[in-house]
């Protein structure tokens, strides 16, 4: 499944610069608010799943080489978090759903 299919059908919200989103298949997700446990479990082409929406989630996704960090409960980067993940190619999405939602929602799309 490609992430604009995950994008549409969780209702996410692009929060960087456009893409061809149909490009990227995710490869499993991980979820946690914690970075050095995203560090220690995510692994490359993984969703992370968090409600963090600091400069710091930028850096962990970057090296771990995601395809995607969705942010929960509304929280929103502010525009040095975003210019940095446009700069190194990380895409931020966004949802007021709770964590938890979303990633039962993942699994039920058979995203493992």
């Amino acid at each position: 499944m490609n992430l604009q299919t995950i994008i549409d059908q969780l209702q996410l919200t692009v929060l960087t610069s456009p893409r061809d989103f149909t490009s990227i298949t995710p490869q499993g997700g991980y979820t946690s608010d914690l970075l050095s446990c995203v560090m220690a479990g995510a692994k490359v082409n993984n969703l992370w799943i968090t409600l963090q929406a600091h400069l710091n989630i930028v850096a962990v996704a970057a090296m771990l080489d995601v395809a995607a960090v969705i942010i929960t409960e509304n929280a929103i980067p502010d525009e040095a978090t975003l210019a940095k993940a446009n700069e190194q190619g990380v895409i931020l999405l966004s949802t007021s759903k709770f964590s938890y939602e979303i990633c039962g929602t993942l699994w039920e799309m058979n995203i493992r």
